[in-house]
């Protein structure tokens, strides 16, 4: 077998940074009348490069097979709205955006953040390869194309007169199989004095909170700041800032602007980051061997748990249907002997059955009348979110689970009368 090669600098890939096994793509929720349908397992294999150590999959299918029908809407989520609500007011004081400000968004999904730009007559452009989501922004009034994004389209809008002021992708870096392409389209589409920000999972913290759920096959890459300020700077971009935010478990937003570009001084933040990952060891291979031993632990905790509560006949069901939850699931092998089923907001999803494992995807309000004893939350991201929502489970005595970084039970806080 031919060892995979780097994404980004096309080093041989030979140094495991985690192997869950085989495992179905994890955004392919299986219709009922497909229940009596195999699916296939792929590797879910991620190793690290050792000249430019970014963490990273195979590809497997193609980005069409992925995303072009795709069951994720960013607007269901009430703290993804509010946090891109949040970014629009900063970014808008920061940068002095307004109706002469070109704002584009690749991956803009559902228009969930562009509609705030739009709200201040900030002209906006959407880019969504999903047709389905992007008809949503449309009815919405969000200018959207149904295009991937990669140096074709970018010379395209250019040649159109079309370049932006200011580029986001929010949770799209680590969706692209052709990231050499990638970066040089956002080069390309960027003007003079543009910079872009991209938020994605922050591979330090991926490594100190044992989030390997994080890891699936729609997700071909892991970044540290290290790993892609390389990413970057090989296509004549250059990272002038970084934030930490907390969406995803810990995730960086980073800022950037074309390398010969004076007018965004380097910031104090980018430098401290930069020296954190070096004291956690991800400026070197030895960073990140040891990694599969924490996941390995959490797989025995959940199971231990789960075997445990069926052995006592209380039920379990589960809160989401993301796609960390389904390779949490089909890492650890579990299905409805141990789960009963899950529920998710979304009912694009509602009605369908997670991949793999085939628990059936109920409405919400189902728990209601279930009455489980516990709730292993699978998005644990937005656990407070949920737990906020699911107060109620109170009344029987119902508990919730979280299995990241490690298997915690509570009891939802009593209500102030």
């Amino acid at each position: 077998m031919t060892s995979p090669v780097c994404r980004s600098c096309w080093t041989e890939l030979t140094e495991t940074f985690c192997d869950l096994g085989l495992s179905p793509m994890a955004n392919s929720y299986v219709a009922p009348e497909n229940t009596d349908r195999g699916e296939i397992f792929y590797p879910l294999h991620a190793y690290v490069c050792s000249e430019c150590l970014l963490v990273q999959l195979g590809e497997f299918e193609t980005p069409e097979e992925i995303f072009s029908d795709y069951a994720y809407f960013s607007s269901y989520s009430s703290s993804w709205l509010e946090h891109a609500r949040t970014y629009v007011e900063q970014v808008t004081r920061r940068f002095d955006i307004d109706s002469s400000t070109r704002v584009m968004e690749i991956a803009s999904n559902d228009g969930y953040l562009l509609q705030y730009f739009a709200r201040n007559d900030v002209p906006v452009l959407g880019i969504e390869p999903a047709a389905n989501v992007a008809e949503v922004a449309r009815a919405n009034g969000i200018d959207t194309l149904v295009e991937f994004f990669g140096t074709k389209l970018a010379e395209k809008l250019v040649d159109e007169g079309r370049q932006a002021d200011h580029l986001i992708g929010n949770n799209v870096l680590a969706h692209v199989p052709d990231l050499n392409d990638f970066v040089a389209g956002m080069k390309l589409l960027l003007a003079p004095d543009g910079r872009i920000t991209m938020e994605f999972p922050h591979l330090l913290q991926l490594i100190a909170h044992s989030q390997f759920d994080t890891i699936y096959h729609e997700h071909f890459s892991y970044f540290s700041l290290h790993s892609v300020t390389q990413v970057f700077a090989r296509h004549g971009l250059r990272l002038f800032d970084v934030d930490e935010v907390s969406t995803h478990g810990g995730s960086l937003r980073i800022y950037a602007c074309h390398d010969d570009s004076d007018r965004y001084a380097p910031s104090e933040h980018l430098e401290a980051l930069a020296r954190r990952e070096s004291e956690s060891g991800l400026d070197q291979l030895d960073g990140y061997r040891g990694f599969a031993r924490s996941v390995e632990r959490t797989k025995r905790e959940l199971l231990s748990f789960l075997i445990s509560a069926r052995e006592r006949n209380e039920r379990v069901m589960a809160y989401g249907a993301p796609a960390k939850g389904n390779t949490l699931l089909n890492y650890c092998g579990v299905g409805r002997d141990l789960i009963d089923c899950t529920v998710d907001r979304n009912p694009h999803k509602q009605g369908r059955y997670l991949p793999g494992t085939r628990l059936p995807i109920e409405d919400p309000a189902f728990i209601a009348t279930a009455k489980p004893d516990y709730v292993l939350i699978l998005p644990w991201n937005l656990r407070d979110e949920i737990v906020e929502d699911l107060a109620f489970i109170r009344e029987w005595g119902g508990q919730f689970v979280t299995p990241v970084p490690h298997l915690e039970i509570f009891r939802p806080a009593a209500v102030d009368q």
